[in-house]
C-alpha cells in the first residue's frame, strides 16, 4: 500500500496505463511541461516524451477532435480539460462524434477515449471553474459517464477507464485532490468493476446518495446524525451512466427513505432522474418522498459566496430532517 492523494493517484494510474500500453496518450492543456494547473500529470512528460504526453493548444474541440482522430488509428487518448467550465466547447465534438460514432458504424468503429474533467467548487474560483456539468453527459446516449471520490478508487477507475473500448467521461472533484488514502498500486486488480456503485458506510433508517465531492460530506452527515441516532446508509454512485440501479434500489428499498446529494443545480440535475427512478422502483417500500440537495439555479457564484452555494453538513442533515419529519 501506498498513501497517495487523488491527484496523484490518478498521476500514478496515468503512468501505469502509460507503461502497460504504448497505444495510451495524454493530451491537453499545459499537461506536459507544466503538468497541470493541478499537476496532475507532473514528470509524466519528462519520462514518456512529447510525443505522448502532449501540450494541446487553448482549444478543447480541437482537443477531443484530435483524440477521435487517433482513437480511430488505434490509440487510446486520454484528454484533459483544464476546468469543468471549459468543456463546453468541444460538447459538439463529444456529443454529436464521440458518442455517436460507434453505433453509427454498427460497431465496427470504437473510440476509446477518456475524457478527463475536474469538477465542482470549493477552490475559491469563478463560473467556468467550478461547475458541475454531469447531466449534459449523462443525457447523452453513447458514453460511460463515472466520478471518483476518493484516491482508491480515483487509481482503479480511471485504468479501467483508459482500458474500455468506450468512450468515458471521467469526473475528478478537484477539491478532493489533496485528500489521502492507502491505494494499492502492486498491480493487483481486485477493483470494483467500473459501473458499479459502493456501499461506503451502511445503515438503516436512510440512503445518502451521492458522488464525487459530495461523498465526503453525506459520510460527515451520516457521523453527525448517528449522534441522534440515526443510522444512515451511504452509497457512492461511482458510474453515473451506465446506472447501478439494482445496488440503489436494494438500499433505498431497505431504509424506505432517501436523500439524494450533488454539487449541481437541482432543478433538471441528475439528482432528478435518481428520485424518479428510485421513485419507479421503490414505491411502496418509500416512507418519504426522495428528497433532493444541490446548487441553486444559478450561475456559479463569486468565491466569497460559494460556501452558501454549495450543498453543506447542515443542508445535509435539514435534509435527512425533513425525510424522517414525514
Amino acid at each position: 500500500m501506498t498513501t497517495l492523494s487523488l491527484g496523484k493517484a490518478i498521476n500514478e494510474s496515468l503512468r501505469k496505463a502509460m507503461e502497460d500500453d504504448p497505444k495510451v496518450l495524454v493530451m491537453g492543456e499545459d499537461v506536459g511541461r507544466l503538468g497541470g494547473v493541478f499537476r496532475v500529470t507532473d514528470g509524466l512528460q519528462k519520462d514518456f516524451g512529447e510525443d505522448r504526453v502532449i501540450d494541446t493548444p487553448l482549444a478543447e474541440s480541437g482537443i477531443v477532435g484530435t483524440a477521435i482522430g487517433l482513437a480511430l488509428r488505434g490509440y487510446r487518448p486520454v484528454c484533459e480539460i483544464q476546468f469543468d467550465g471549459f468543456v463546453f466547447p468541444a460538447t459538439n465534438q463529444i456529443i454529436t462524434q464521440l458518442a455517436k460514432m460507434p453505433m453509427r458504424s454498427l460497431g465496427a468503429l470504437r473510440l476509446p477515449v477518456v475524457v478527463r474533467i475536474p469538477c465542482g467548487g470549493g477552490i475559491g474560483a469563478v463560473e467556468h471553474h467550478s461547475e458541475s456539468p454531469e447531466a449534459y453527459f449523462t443525457h447523452t446516449a453513447g458514453l460511460r459517464v463515472v466520478a471518483c471520490s476518493n484516491p482508491v478508487d480515483a487509481y482503479s477507475m480511471l485504468q479501467q477507464a483508459i482500458r474500455s473500448d468506450d468512450p468515458v467521461i471521467f469526473f475528478e472533484p478537484k477539491r478532493r485532490y489533496w485528500d489521502k488514502a492507502d491505494v494499492d498500486i502492486s498491480g493487483a486488480e481486485d477493483w470494483k468493476p467500473l459501473d458499479k456503485a459502493s456501499v461506503v458506510r451502511r445503515g438503516d433508517d436512510l440512503t445518502l446518495l451521492a458522488y464525487g465531492p459530495m461523498v465526503k460530506t453525506c459520510l460527515e452527515a451520516a457521523n453527525a446524525a448517528e449522534e441522534d441516532g440515526r443510522s444512515i446508509e451511504v452509497v457512492d454512485l461511482r458510474s453515473l451512466n451506465p446506472l447501478d440501479t439494482a445496488t440503489l434500489a436494494e438500499s433505498v428499498g431497505r431504509t424506505g427513505r432517501c436523500v439524494v446529494v450533488h454539487e449541481a443545480p437541482v432543478y433538471s440535475g441528475f439528482g432528478a432522474e435518481l428520485a424518479a427512478r428510485l421513485t419507479e422502483l421503490c414505491f411502496y417500500r418509500l416512507e418519504a418522498p426522495v428528497i433532493r440537495v444541490g446548487g441553486f439555479s444559478t450561475p456559479y457564484p463569486p468565491s466569497r459566496l460559494e460556501d452558501h452555494y454549495l450543498p453543506d453538513l447542515d443542508r445535509v442533515l435539514d435534509a435527512v430532517d425533513r425525510s424522517f419529519a414525514y
